[in-house]
């Protein structure tokens, strides 16, 4: 095939066919088709009898005649010439295409090599705590025979390590690789600071991450107990020894070989202590010997005997605490769940080598006091006649009851209220849940504490769930993950197109009427809905089952089951997102939403439009009042008319919503 179209090229250069005014009739050349060595196929022209005749007649001058020989002999010049351009372009080609696959061949390798290195540096960061301290200790040994430091100075240093091992081999983990003398610097640095503001603090609790968590209180403790740990404190964790703990993150955990008894219902009760490091924090864990089933059921709350099952915690942690020859700076307890570690500790245990000891209570929710029968309180110790008193632990409102959050607060040497909404002021003055007048009279102790959420991790620059990143001065990554999300859940694929997201726990939270209204409002006008419960299994409800039926519209999806990529991406992808309440302990969702670039609008009801009044308290927190004033008195229809208006300078500013973030 490839010979007939060679022989036929000659010809569309206009090579003169034979007609009668020709005088002598051209002798058609022969072509034929030669392969030579390693060569592709390649054209050879045949000699003809002419070319064959005798070299003088060759020099013989030329007639008219010939001149079409000559030109048939320039055109073949050419055709070769041009033939082999291309011969020797294909080897270019080849080669390159060679020198491609080269460089492809070291790709692989760089990245073997890569991943190699990594895997090194796994293994490196696996190191055990116990090799960093050795290490460390050979090191000043070192630093000794140098001549660098005296033996009194190493003495300190080796002490330092010895007796703050877990605090040392977290703080110098990444410091080891430096010279001796940056290496002083830093022990010199910390041994300083250790001296001056190193606490010994211990959080008696019922949630940590990861082992176990159900709200807030869970990241709350492991992120505060790790920045305290990073700033040169001892902290450590006491926990019940749940069933359902989950123990893969858990290193070094083992039994404690010892008898350990605490108090509770007029005898002495045999436990089981555990001990292990979870992030380089120390924790405890206490196990019920007699009362085994208080912590061995489905969940961590909702049973009617909560207040026995945590008062026995409470009480066993103290009295571990004394008999295990631990004199804290600061107890920092949680929630009503250990409250009554307060009045335990001043009316029991103060004198029991805790002189120096102080109590910090802080309070995720208001909603949970636990109100209990005030002779429950002998349970633990207690005598009730003398705590049921109105400045003690008498309920403000049902003067029956005994009030276990009440008893912490007042016996508490601090309370933090946890709260990026409203102000210490407005808390006091009506946002108590009956605690107002308690604390009207403690109100010098309390403090106020924005959440906060990991930065790092909720940082659409970074965010390792997204498609592509972006930042408030490139949103180009935000319209992407918007078209990836409309992928995933099957809706109309354009950037253009409003989307509006709503993230909550529980289906409790959400005024389904409400809510129902507004959406067939909006879905009028193109409007995309994509609704999730962020839980780990599905569940049924029937309200949220007729609630879907009725709102059913090709531009609204819901997720029952919501993992942690899918919600990144619905942070990322949404334009809009209702939030069940701007005090959001649990998934701070209206902060999350400013950071990923979505306007964060209440869906509480007031009236027929989704309102969130909020007291504009004139010492509100400056990301409250930059809510307030932005979002709270703004419906759903009127942030739709801001988006189609352009008009998006509500838009949450990145920077300033980092700068309100707490690590």
């Amino acid at each position: 095939m490839e010979t007939l179209i060679n022989a036929a090229i000659p010809w569309a250069f206009g090579f003169p066919k034979f007609n009668a005014s020709n005088k002598h009739r051209v002798k058609p050349r022969i072509v034929r088709c030669l392969r030579k060595n390693d060569e592709v196929n390649g054209l050879f022209e045949a000699p003809s009898q002419m070319d064959l005749e005798g070299h003088a007649h060759m020099k013989m001058s030329q007639s008219p005649e010939s001149e079409p020989d000559t030109k048939h002999n320039e055109i073949w010049q050419l055709f070769r010439e041009a033939q082999r351009n291309i011969l020797y372009l294909n080897k270019q080609r080849l080669m390159a295409v060679e020198e491609l696959k080269k460089a492809e061949r070291e790709k692989e390798k760089l990245l073997d090599r890569i991943q190699k290195l990594e895997e090194e540096n796994q293994a490196d960061a696996g190191k055990d705590k116990l090799s960093i301290l050795w290490e460390l200790l050979l090191r000043i040994d070192s630093m000794v025979l140098k001549g660098m430091i005296d033996t009194g100075e190493a003495s300190d240093f080796r002490r330092l390590v010895m007796n703050s091992n877990a605090i040392v081999a977290d703080v110098f983990f990444d410091l080891m690789q430096r010279k001796d003398v940056e290496l002083l610097a830093e022990l010199r640095h910390f041994s300083d600071k250790n001296k001056r503001n190193g606490f010994h603090i211990v959080h008696i609790c019922t949630e940590m991450v990861p082992v176990v968590s159900v709200g807030s209180l869970a990241s709350y403790v492991t992120g505060l107990s790790h920045a305290l740990q990073r700033q040169g404190n001892l902290v450590e964790v006491i926990l019940p020894k749940y069933a359902s703990l989950d123990l893969d993150e858990v290193q070094g955990l083992r039994e404690i070989e010892a008898e350990f008894y605490s108090y509770f219902n007029g005898q002495l009760q045999g436990n089981r202590i555990w001990t292990g490091v979870v992030y380089g924090i120390g924790v405890t864990f206490i196990q019920p010997v007699r009362y085994s089933t208080f912590f061995t059921r489905e969940r961590l709350y909702g049973y009617p005997d909560d207040f026995e099952r945590f008062s026995y915690f409470s009480r066993a942690s103290l009295d571990y605490i004394v008999k295990s020859g631990k004199q804290p700076d600061v107890l920092h307890i949680h929630n009503w769940e250990t409250a009554i570690v307060g009045p335990l500790f001043w009316d029991v245990f103060v004198k029991q080598g805790l002189g120096g000891t102080r109590i910090m209570l802080t309070c995720h929710d208001f909603g949970s006091q636990c109100l209990e029968q005030p002779d429950k309180l002998a349970l633990c110790g207690l005598d009730s006649s003398r705590l049921h008193r109105s400045d003690r632990l008498q309920d403000n409102t049902k003067g029956h009851l005994a009030n276990i959050l009440k008893g912490g607060v007042v016996y508490s040497n601090k309370v933090v209220i946890m709260s990026s909404m409203h102000s210490k002021e407005s808390i006091i003055r009506s946002l108590g849940h009956g605690l107002e007048s308690t604390f009207t009279i403690h109100k010098d102790k309390l403090l106020i504490a924005p959440y906060g959420f990991d930065k790092f991790t909720w940082d659409p620059s970074r965010d390792k769930f997204l498609p592509e990143n972006y930042t408030a001065d490139n949103m180009k990554g935000k319209a992407v993950c918007k078209v990836a999300l409309q992928q995933h859940l099957g809706l109309t694929e354009h950037a253009s197109v409003i989307l509006v997201g709503c993230i909550f726990s529980e289906v409790s939270d959400v005024d389904l009427e409400n809510l129902k209204e507004v959406v067939l409002i909006a879905s009028r006008r193109d409007v995309q809905f994509v609704f999730t419960r962020l839980s780990k299994v599905p569940s049924k409800n029937t309200s949220l089952d007729s609630f879907l039926e009725e709102i059913k519209d090709e531009n609204v999806r819901f997720i029952d089951k919501c993992d942690e990529a899918l919600s990144h991406l619905i942070f990322a992808g949404s334009d809009i997102i209702l939030c069940p309440s701007f005090h959001d302990p649990m998934l701070q969702v209206p902060l999350k939403a400013m950071r990923y670039g979505a306007a964060p609008i209440a869906i509480t009801s007031i009236g027929k439009r989704f309102r969130h009044v909020v007291d504009h308290d004139f010492q509100s927190t400056k990301l409250s009042q930059f809510l307030n004033t932005t979002f709270a008195y703004m419906s759903l229809n009127e942030a739709l008319d801001e988006i189609v208006c352009s008009l998006l300078n509500w838009v949450a500013d990145f920077s300033f919503v980092e700068h309100f973030t707490l690590d």
